[in-house]
């Protein structure tokens, strides 16, 4: 297949682009910092554009068999809509140039629930407090980007990870329709899930969370190491 993938050169990003390439795909990679690009490849394309220029969109979209996105915000006060935007001009192009698959990263934290293994800290306190202070705008805005891409006529899937983390391979993951009972989900493993969905026709038109079961990191090192750094 020929792919493109939004968010390339985010973690998440880099570490898709580098399976569908072992995977046999061919790949553009968009980002809006081509030169920091690390991975170099006969059936990789990097393409330096943004996703709220809906003509730079349009021609990276055009001639693909799938669209693939994992972008991915820093969380502020500020208003956030580079989500709704962005997928909003994907769609719009998807939707000219006839490209069915589309698959998009949101995040578990747009329908926040308790995790049975989470605690009084981590259910009462960090989880309301990430998902309607900290993350607000950000939440909000993929809110906006699923509405988006659940009313488009396109064949799509939305894929909730929880709060991510680094691992140096992939695991034996689970992948659900709707909420997982799983606080945690490695970048390595959503990576997977979202190729992985590529091939399966079972989750066409829904939401589906993934979740890591092995290796997960302890809540505080967590916090320290990815919930207070840019992931």
């Amino acid at each position: 297949m020929h792919i493109t993938i939004f968010g390339a050169n985010g973690p998440t990003g880099r570490l898709l682009t580098g399976q569908a390439l072992a995977a046999g795909h061919r790949v553009t990679a968009v980002t809006r910092q081509p030169h920091s690009f690390p991975l170099r490849h006969d059936r990789l394309d990097v393409v330096g554009a943004d996703v709220l220029d809906p003509v730079a969109v349009d021609a990276v979209v055009a001639k693909r068999d799938a669209v693939l996105s994992t972008l991915g915000v820093p969380a502020g006060k500020e208003p956030i809509s580079t989500y709704s935007r962005g997928v909003a001009n994907i769609i719009a192009a998807m939707t000219g140039h006839q490209v069915r698959r589309l698959t998009v990263v949101s995040s578990s934290g747009v329908d926040p629930h308790p995790y049975s293994e989470g605690g009084l800290l981590f259910n009462r306190v960090l989880l309301p407090y990430v998902t309607r202070v900290l993350g607000k705008t950000l939440y909000d805005d993929m809110r906006r980007m699923e509405a988006l891409v659940r009313a488009s006529d396109l064949d799509w899937t939305v894929v909730r990870p929880s709060g991510l983390f680094h691992l140096p391979s992939v695991t034996d993951y689970t992948l659900v329709e709707g909420h997982a009972d799983g606080r945690f989900t490695a970048r390595v493993d959503l990576a997977a899930s979202m190729l992985a969905l590529l091939a399966d026709d079972r989750h066409l038109r829904t939401t589906v969370s993934v979740i890591t079961r092995a290796d997960n990191p302890a809540l505080l090192h967590w916090i320290r190491r990815e919930a207070l750094s840019k992931s």
